[in-house]
Order: C-alpha cells, then structure tokens, then sequence
C-alpha cells in the first residue's frame, strides 16, 4: 500500500448528491472504485446538509476552510466547526495526516468535466496538468478573488476541485456519477504514477485563469431584473466577444458585452451563485509552458 494519503471529499456541498452516492456505493463494494493501491481517507464533507437537502446548514462549507477560525471549537456557525474537524482529523498533522484531497462537486452550470485550482501552487498545477494530459480536462484557475476565499483544498498542500455538469441540485444522474468515477480514478493512477516516478509530463498547461465575476442586472431596489440571454445560455468555455449577447430583460431589450477583450465564461447561471451575486465569472485563455518546478514540488510531496 502507498504511503502517500489522499483525501476524497463529496458532498462538501449537500445537495451534491451524484458524487456522494458513488461513495456510499464504493462503501459497499470495494473494488467499484480502482484506487491504484493509493491510501485514501473519503468522507461526507456536510453530511449535516446532506440529511436536510441543503447546500449548507449555516454557511458555505467551501468557505469555511478559515485556519483562523479553527481554535474557536465551540463556534456556533457548524460549517466552521465541520471544517475545524476535518481538518484535525486529516490535516498535514491530524489524526490521519492527508498530503492531498480531491473535493468532488457538480455543477448546474454546462461546464462538462473540469478541474477548479485555486492559486499557483506549483503540486496543483503538476497534479492538474497530468489530468488535463490523460483526460483533456479544462482547468478553472481560481484567484485575484477576495471575496472567494477559505476553499477545502486550500487547506492541504495539494489538492484540486473536480466539477462536473450539468446536474440539478438533489438529482441523480447515470452520466454525472460515471465522469466522477473516471476523474477520480485517473487522480489516483496519476498520483501512483508520480509516486512510482513512471510519469511523463506534458509541455504545456491550458488554463482558464479568472479574471472576475459578473452579476446579473438590478433594479433601484437590489432585485434581479434581467437574465442570462438565451444565447449565452449553456456556453461555457465559448468565446465572449464585444457587442455578443450577455443578458436579457423582461421588455426584450438585451444587454450587450461592452468590453474589448475577449473572455470565456464560466459557471454561467450556476444557481448556487445567485446567492453570491455572481451570473457568471469572465476568464482569460491562456497556455502556460510547463515548469520544472511544478513537478519537484509534486515529486517531492508524493515521494517523501
């Protein structure tokens, strides 16, 4: 068995339901899943959430990863205190030390299959380049965001989000559950790969680096008054040009995108994003000649 410990999160969301189900059936059978030999430690993110049909009970979990906040045990906000625990079982120096976690989401958005990085962390961006190599995956990169912070992955010193779309909140669906199936187990042969130093990395890493999130049109009174126009529905990862259709209001005026630059969006109409003001987030193509110091920092972390 590896001595390499991965930590496998679903439902950190609780109305996430795909990745948590193939869980509780991987709980069941243990060869559903091929691990690769590696070590993992899978959970219930909110498995509080989980039982009420909610995404959260008090607050976003996947905000709550605030190490600040992790001493004040008896913190009445219970995503806090989840995280806290999470972290004190499977952090670096927990009771069951982690090295890397994989957190599985879905998404309303028609995002397909990605990976979501938070920051330049160089085992991230080796980790996610190997997967992006195997599966052809998009990556999300996260940041120059500070209103989105405290992310579960944060909190390890590697770890990706895997989204995967579209899926309604609280539904099943056969296609959702088997891409979960497929990322998670070509995680776990990338990471065996590493750790066995048989790995080949690619030359060059595509991301979608974001640059910022856009809210849906208001009226003087705060409330939405427009939506995401039907052209721009379901685009995700599509070219967003000047003067291309952005939302539409209820008299049938459309709201055209002004800027000069050309943008991809994501997480286009994402109905867990409403409660954050955000529509969609604006990102940027770009391609990244592959650094070698990526891969001793995910080398040195595997093989430690």
């Amino acid at each position: 068995m590896s001595e390499i410990q991965v930590l496998l999160v679903a439902g950190t969301h609780g109305n996430e339901i795909n990745p948590i189900w193939l869980f509780e059936q991987w709980e069941k059978s243990a060869v559903l899943i091929n691990t690769y030999g590696i070590a993992t430690h899978k959970v219930i993110g909110n498995p509080k959430a989980y039982k009420s049909a909610k995404r959260y009970i008090h607050s976003d979990l996947n905000r709550s990863f605030i190490k600040e906040l992790f001493s004040k045990t008896n913190h009445s906000n219970f995503e806090i205190r989840r995280a806290a625990d999470l972290f004190q079982i499977y952090g670096v120096s927990g009771e069951k030390p982690c090295h890397i976690a994989l957190d599985f989401h879905t998404t309303t958005s028609s995002m397909g299959s990605c990976l979501v990085v938070y920051g330049r962390r160089a085992s991230d961006l080796a980790l996610a380049s190997l997967v992006q190599s195997k599966l052809g995956l998009p990556i999300y990169l996260h940041e120059s965001d500070h209103a989105q912070t405290g992310f579960l992955v944060e909190a390890w010193k590697c770890g990706l989000v895997i989204e995967i779309g579209p899926v309604g909140q609280g539904l099943f669906n056969s296609r959702i559950i088997s891409q979960t199936k497929l990322v998670l187990e070509s995680c776990l042969e990338q990471i065996k790969l590493v750790e066995n130093n048989n790995v080949f990395f690619p030359d060059k890493l595509i991301v979608h680096r974001h640059i910022k999130s856009i809210d849906f049109p208001r009226d003087y009174k705060g409330f939405i008054n427009g939506y995401v126009h039907p052209l721009r529905q379901s685009k995700d990862w599509h070219p967003l040009n000047i003067n291309d259709e952005l939302f539409l209001m209820p008299d049938g005026k459309t709201i055209k995108f002004e800027e000069k630059e050309t943008f991809r969006p994501v997480f286009i109409n994402e109905a867990a994003y409403m409660e954050k003001n955000i529509a969609m987030s604006l990102t940027k193509r770009e391609v990244w000649e592959f650094k070698s110091e990526w891969k001793k920092a995910l080398f040195d972390l595997v093989q430690k």
